[in-house]
């Protein structure tokens, strides 16, 4: 999980939103190189740092750093962040701490540490946002990078640190409604521009030789599978919250049975002339079931919901491909008949 670092600084009492954010093409180059080399090399979640400053109600990005690997114990994550700061301010670098990035895969990005994690960056840097750049579908030609920012309402969810379903329904959170998406844009210099316009014409032109490519099986298979996994993990914290629930109910019951005695024991007693049986506190007998935290199934509801949505809009695109080249092999077929 990320850690928080950096300086605790706030925007101006009259200025507290965030209209979009804006980056350097150097900046983002950096992230998507080491989001890249990490998933290349051990299918880790690369994390990083964003440096930047607040101009207006515009975010920006001018600068990152990631953060070191779990692996090496023995490095302090937020002394590191801090030693990479101070470094940076002596070049005369931006060095205030505007957020942090983070991988993900065909855009499920959504789990409990990364909810943690911004919302320690939210309520210690107010401007913060995390950068979720999709490496398996950069990959693929899409460059992927969103900029989100915890919602009021997962803020004093937060707060309340209660996850029971009375306090998601009164907070009216959702899975829908954990995150907002803020406007992101690529900024370059006017040099890097005309640099890029340059190296455009070297680029030899395709040919489109792969629209049409059907080698899809492998990637539906692989979102298919995960997707059964959360099916699954869904189910069993369903189970649990039945189990939950018939206990209640078993225990309501058993509460009214010994209510409805004690009141024919004094009932019968005050027809003795004697004297009713000391009051006991029903809840000492009958202690509460503890609730189920919700927030972890709607975590999975969340990436369940995510990826339908890709497995939907991939199949979409694979049928058309497959009906286009369907209708191309019967056409050739019909040719080479005649």
């Amino acid at each position: 999980m990320a850690s928080r670092g950096g300086q605790s600084r706030r925007l101006q009492e009259n200025d507290s939103t965030i209209a979009f954010v804006q980056a350097d093409g150097l900046a983002v180059m950096k992230i998507v190189k080491h989001c890249h080399e990490e998933t290349a090399s051990n299918m880790d979640i690369a994390q990083g740092a964003l440096l930047g400053l607040v101009v207006d109600n515009r975010l920006e990005i001018t600068n990152c750093f990631p953060f070191p690997k779990h692996s090496d114990d023995s490095l302090d994550e937020e002394e590191y962040q801090l030693a990479m700061m101070r470094r940076l301010r002596r070049v005369n670098v931006d060095h205030f701490h505007v957020g942090w990035y983070q991988s993900a895969d065909v855009g499920n990005f959504l789990s409990l540490p990364l909810l943690e994690s911004q919302y320690h960056y939210q309520t210690s840097i107010e401007e913060s946002v995390v950068l979720i750049y999709d490496s398996q579908k950069s990959s693929r030609g899409f460059l992927t990078l969103k900029a989100y920012r915890l919602t009021p309402q997962a803020i004093e969810m937060y707060k309340e640190g209660e996850f029971t379903p009375e306090t998601l329904l009164k907070l009216k959170v959702g899975f829908e409604n954990l995150f907002v998406e803020v406007p992101f844009v690529i900024k370059n210099s006017a040099l890097t521009n005309i640099m890029m316009s340059e190296l455009s014409e070297l680029v030899p032109e395709e040919r489109g030789s792969k629209f049409l490519d059907l080698g899809t099986a492998s990637v539906l298979e692989g979102q298919l599978r995960c997707l059964m996994d959360r099916v699954d993990e869904l189910n069993q914290e369903a189970i649990k919250f039945n189990r939950y629930q018939q206990l209640v109910s078993r225990q309501q019951q058993e509460k009214h049975r010994w209510m409805l005695k004690r009141s024919q024991e004094n009932a019968s007693r005050a027809a003795k002339d004697e004297p009713p049986l000391p009051e006991e506190d029903v809840n000492k007998l009958f202690r509460p079931q503890p609730v189920p935290p919700r927030l972890n199934p709607m975590i999975i509801a969340g990436q369940i919901n995510t990826y339908s949505q890709h497995i939907s809009q991939f199949c979409s695109q694979s049928l058309a491909k497959l009906y286009i080249t369907q209708a191309l092999q019967n056409a050739k077929e019909s040719k080479s008949n005649i």
